[in-house]
Order: C-alpha cells, then structure tokens, then sequence
C-alpha cells in the first residue's frame, strides 16, 4: 500500500465518531488539509510519528532527514523507561546537499549498518521526513534490504511532515505497528488477564501509577502501546485478551484493525480522575471476564475501588475546601479536554473553559455531559483571549501545555502544566491527589503577589503596559466576547 492509499485509509477510519457523522464525500477529504513543506505549525506528521512510538525503549530510532528534523523531535515528552534508555539516544542521517542530488538511500543504509554494529538493538525504526520523500528515496526497499544483511528488523515509518498535522502522523506509526510489527513474535505465556493499553505513553510515569494496581488484581499488561514497551512486547501484542484506548485520537485505528484481525475487544478510558479511573478497572475487568477470566475478579476490583477511592478522597478533602469554587480555564485537547474536567471537578473547581480543537465529538459530548449544555468549549481560543479571561478574573489559573505559559506569565497569573512536557504524573488515584496538590501550590505561591507590585519606578498612577494590553484587548473584542470559535 502506498502512502497516499495509507493516508486515505485512516481518513476514512470507520472506528471515529467524527467521521461516522460525515457524508462520503467529506470523509474522503480527511480531517485536515495536508500541509505544505514547512508549514506545520504545531506539529507535523514526521513530529507525530515520532513522539507516538519513541516511548518504545530499547528500539534504536534512526530519522532520516536533515539534523534539523532529529533536533527538533528529540527527547521533547517526558516518557519513562523502567529499563533500555536506548531510545533517548539521538539517531539521524543528517542529510546534506549531497544526499538531496545523488540520494539518500546509500547513506541510510550505512547508518542502519552503524547502529547495528554498535548497539544490536532489536529493532531499528527508521523515519522518512519531507527532504528524502521529495527527492524519492525509497526507505522501504531498504528497510528490506538492511533486515536481510543484518538480521534485525529495520521498521519503515511513513510519515514525511508535509502530508498533515502531528495527530495524523500519530496515525501512521499505528499503521507502521499494523503492517510490519503487530504479530510478529509470540509470547512465552498468555493468560486469560492479559490486556494491551494502546495510546498510554507513560508521561512522567503516569503507567506506574496504575500498574500496581492491576498487578495487584493479577491482571497482566501484556503490551502498552507505547509507555515503557519492548519491542517484542509490541510485536506479541495480538495475543492480549482486552484492550483499553486511552486517547482515540491518536490510535484508534490500532485498536479497531486489532479487534478485526484478532478478536481484541476494546473500550476508550481514561486514567485522570477518580471516577473514571474505576470505571476503567471495572471495564477491564468485566471485558476480560467476557473472554474468559474467572467473575470473582470484579469482586476483587469492587474492593480495591472501594479502598482506593476511600484513600484519594480523604487526602483531597483538606485541599477541596480551599479549591472550592476556584475557576480554571483548561487548553489542552483530545482525551484530556474530558477527563481532566472530571478530575478538576472532583477537586470542587469550576471550568470556564476547556479547548476542543483536538477532540473528537465523544470527546465533546463528554464534556456537555460534564459540564452541561452550556459548556463553554472553544475550537480556537486565541491569546488574546487567552490573556484576557485570566487579566479580567475569568479564571483563577490556566492549565495548559508549555506553549501557553507565558501568555499566564504576561497576565501575572498562575499557570500549571498539563501536557507531556510535565514532570509530575497525574493519572490513576495517587495521581489525582498529586495534581490536586499541584494545582493548590501554584495557586497559593506568594510569587504573584510579588510580580502584580507596581515596578518601583514607575510613577504613582501611571497605567502599567499590562493595564494599556487589556484595555487594547478590550477594545477589540469587548468585556464578555470570545475571539475564538465557540463549539455549540
């Protein structure tokens, strides 16, 4: 299958929600525009490809491309490893002028060579970027040729940036496990409590909040795609009893082909929140009964619910009374411009905002369901906008990914990370009471104070650059409008 039939294919992906609610003719059309060569902002497909499938730890990730493309991609989420940190290591066969004339396909071959010869990973993925997808090098005839010499699998992913956003590449490395690594490789041993997590990346090692929990209940991750995995973990992962999605946007077509090809049931959770992270348990337990576990083992989930739940609530209940009716205004996306919102208002916060331009349309009823009818859900909240709902009281602090923050910091007003850049870990109940605790000690540090004093030269009265910036917002937009689009 070529690229562009690939492309096509997940387009047309019948597992998405969004695109059931579209005729033919839209679907055909995907969710995106493609993108030209250097006009990705926020991400691109290459960016996507990459950052879904790093998380596997001890596969040498070689990009083929300029260093640029390596630079930029490397090491940018904070996925934890419990053993190989090969991944960490930057891999690229930093094409120049020379390659872009005569080829490229020499030199990758070359480097492939290299990094077999030097650390004998088990597999090697190899990424096409825009320059050798524009000049025609063929990465995988030799991904092929390579596995032949060396005897490692040298893994092709088809994902040069221009052909769409970071989420469509999420998309493509999916695709890549599909065709060439998906049930390659058997396991020593299955069990009837075997399950796969697809779309867990392990950020800040949020999975070991939850692995505990359900090695406790004897029920095995056979494969997490792709937190802390091992490639054949990955390849072996066809024989799982149940699967959980745990971001749809970004594999559900991994999940969707393996429950076709394999028999895999499968169900969308979340792990952020008290409530939906028992919800979650008992979903994995009640589908891996349905296959063939004893039914004692959601009593067994019933009570460690039941003594988890005790304990995350009475270490939340000292930070709830000071939380109570504070507002916040959440910019992230996908599953967590749901979940989270469950979270924040287990903590008695208010949300006066949640972006939605990475979310699919469960994702947004979700939210209504949260929220209620008049949720205030934004496709496009601008900066400006941004800035003027935390300068006007709208919202007590901004969660968001590092992009925003300092639209926080220009307001003075306190900002706290949600995204994959964080360094603390929010999921599963332990989790909560952390990000509870987080959101408590930002919003009480006495730095705002202190950076909302007049400077000591100004003069007494004087209007301050960020009074004359609201008041300009202001002027453009008015006191209540949004500049963005507002979902209905």
């Amino acid at each position: 299958m070529t690229l562009n039939q690939t492309i096509q294919d997940v387009f047309n992906e019948p597992g998405c929600g969004k695109n059931q609610a579209k005729s033919e003719k839209e679907r055909k059309k995907g969710c995106t525009k493609q993108l030209q060569p250097g006009g990705a902002a926020g991400g691109c497909a290459f960016d996507g490809a990459k950052i879904a499938l790093q998380p596997i730890t001890d596969v040498a990730h070689l990009v083929h491309g300029p260093i640029a493309c390596e630079g930029n991609s490397w090491d940018n989420r904070g996925a934890k490893s419990s053993g190989s940190t090969l991944y960490r290591t930057g891999f690229t066969t930093d094409m120049t002028e020379n390659d872009i004339v005569f080829g490229g396909e020499k030199h990758l071959f070359k480097a492939i060579r290299e990094i077999v010869e030097k650390y004998a990973p088990p597999a090697v993925f190899v990424y096409q970027t825009c320059v050798p997808a524009m000049i025609g090098d063929d990465i995988d005839a030799v991904c092929k040729a390579a596995a032949a010499k060396f005897g490692t699998p040298c893994i092709p992913i088809q994902s040069p940036g221009f052909v769409g956003p970071k989420n469509l590449g999420n998309k493509l490395a999916g695709e890549a496990m599909l065709k060439h690594v998906i049930g390659t490789q058997e396991p020593e041993y299955t069990t009837p409590y075997d399950i796969n997590i697809i779309g867990e990346y392990n950020l800040a090692g949020e999975l070991w909040q939850v692995k505990p929990l359900l090695d406790e209940l004897g029920i095995r991750i056979l494969s997490c795609i792709s937190g802390d995995a091992r490639y054949k973990e990955v390849a072996w992962s066809h024989r799982a009893r149940a699967a959980m999605m745990v971001c749809s946007k970004a594999m559900i077509n991994v999940a969707r082909k393996m429950e076709e090809r394999y028999e895999i049931p499968f169900f969308e959770g979340s792990f952020y929140g008290i409530g939906d992270m028992s919800d979650s348990l008992r979903e994995i337990a009640r589908l891996l009964i349905e296959r063939g576990a004893d039914p004692e083992l959601m009593d067994r989930t019933e009570a460690v619910i039941a003594r988890e739940e005790a304990r995350a609530w009475a270490a939340i209940e000292p930070y709830r009374r000071r939380l109570a009716g504070k507002k916040v205004l959440l910019v992230t996306g996908g599953v967590k411009s749901w979940s989270v919102v469950a979270a924040l208002q287990e903590a008695g916060m208010e949300i006066v905002g949640t972006s939605i331009k990475k979310s699919t349309k469960e994702d947004k009823e979700k939210i209504k369901k949260l929220m209620g009818d008049d949720a205030h859900m934004f496709d496009d909240l601008t900066p400006r906008e941004m800035y003027r709902k935390l300068k006007t009281a709208e919202a007590d602090i901004m969660l968001s990914g590092g992009r925003s923050q300092f639209i926080a910091l220009k307001a003075t007003m306190p900002w706290m990370d949600i995204n994959q850049e964080r360094h603390a870990a929010f999921a599963g109940y332990h989790g909560m009471v952390e990000m509870v605790k987080e959101i408590d000690r930002t919003l009480v540090n006495p730095v705002w104070q202190e950076v909302r004093r007049p400077a000591p030269w100004a003069a007494a009265g004087a209007a301050s650059w960020q009074d004359r910036a609201l008041a300009e917002t202001l002027a453009q937009t008015g006191p209540g409008s949004a500049s963005g689009r507002e979902a209905a």
